[in-house]
C-alpha cells in the first residue's frame, strides 16, 4: 500500500512534489499518468486523439487500481483519476493528500500547452470548469489538504513529510 497518494488538478505539483517527497522519505515514486503512457506506448494526448477519453480512462482506472495495491511509496494520480466512480472508493483507507492550487500558479507551472487534452481548447476556462467539477471529489477523498500556491516544491514536500510523520 502506498505511503501517500497525491491528488489535485493539473499544475498542483503532484509529479514534482511527489518526486521530492519520495526522496525525503527514502521511498519510490510512481506517477500513474507516466505508467499509462509507458503501458500504452504513446502519450496521453495521443491516446485521447486516437482512441478517445473513455479508452484513456479505462487504462487509467486499471493502473490506479494496480498502483494502490502494489506500490509502497509516493503515488501521484492523474488529475481526473479520483473522479472516476470506480476509482474513488479505492482511495478509502489510504493517506490521500489533495494538493490545492489556484489558476494563476497552475498556469505558471503547466503553461496550459496542448499536451493536456482536456485543457487544449480555452485552457484557462477549461481549468476553472474542471476544478469546479473536481474540487468536491478531491476534498472528499483527502486525508489532508495542502495549498501549493506560491510555494516551492521543496517547501511543499517538507510539509507533506511532516504531515506523514504525524499521521
Amino acid at each position: 500500500m502506498p505511503r501517500v497518494v497525491l491528488v489535485g488538478p493539473p499544475g498542483s505539483g503532484k509529479s514534482s512534489t511527489g518526486r521530492a517527497l519520495a526522496e525525503l522519505l527514502g521511498v519510490g515514486f510512481h506517477d500513474t499518468d507516466a505508467a499509462v503512457e509507458q503501458t500504452a506506448g504513446r502519450s496521453i494526448s495521443d491516446i485521447f486523439v486516437e482512441s478517445g477519453e473513455p479508452a484513456f480512462r479505462a487504462l487509467e482506472r486499471a493502473e490506479v487500481a494496480r498502483a494502490l495495491v502494489s506500490e509502497d511509496g509516493v503515488v501521484a494520480l492523474g488529475g481526473g483519476a479520483p473522479v472516476d466512480p470506480e476509482t474513488e472508493p479505492l482511495l478509502a483507507g489510504h493517506v490521500v493528500v489533495f494538493l490545492d492550487v489556484g489558476i494563476a500558479d497552475a498556469a505558471k507551472r503547466v503553461g496550459f500547452d496542448r499536451s493536456r487534452p482536456l485543457l487544449a481548447v480555452n485552457p484557462r476556462a477549461s481549468w476553472v470548469r474542471l476544478m469546479g467539477e473536481r474540487r468536491p471529489v478531491y476534498e472528499r477523498v483527502a486525508t489532508h489538504v495542502v495549498d501549493t500556491a506560491g510555494r516551492s516544491v521543496d517547501d511543499v514536500a517538507a510539509e507533506l513529510a511532516a504531515l506523514l510523520d504525524g499521521s
